[in-house]
């Protein structure tokens, strides 16, 4: 079965780098689009990156365009989110994700990580 576990989130300040891991397990990633979401406090869960297993393209969204690099190891089975120059908007819960009919404009993910917590705070 599909299985995501994403670690790596903490606490930050400011202008602080984080690196989120998702490990992935029970489907071909090569056929899958794999992504990151977050869950801002109040707000409705928003696609934040992602990237294509077959060929390796990369999509985000404006708000974290040129701080957030999304990348794929696949020898892990691993996806990261690399973000950098971070902001208190940045807090939130982040997650991975994916499904077979998952898209680069963030539609159709059908399965989810359980979240890690990414809090940016002086």
């Amino acid at each position: 079965q599909v299985q995501l576990v994403e670690s790596g989130g903490g606490l930050v300040q400011p202008g602080g780098s984080l690196r989120l891991s998702c490990a992935y397990s029970g489907f071909t990633p090569d056929f899958y689009v794999l992504g990151w979401f977050r869950q801002r406090p109040g707000k409705e869960r928003e696609g934040v990156s992602c990237i294509k297993g077959s060929d390796g393209s990369t999509n985000y969204a404006d708000a974290v365009k040129g701080r957030f690099t999304i990348s794929r190891d696949k020898a892990k089975n691993t996806v990261y989110l690399q973000i950098n120059s971070l902001k208190p908007e940045d807090t939130a819960v982040y997650y991975c994700a994916t499904g077979p009919r998952a898209t680069m404009t963030f539609t159709s993910f059908d399965y989810w990580g359980q979240g890690t917590q990414v809090t940016v705070s002086s």
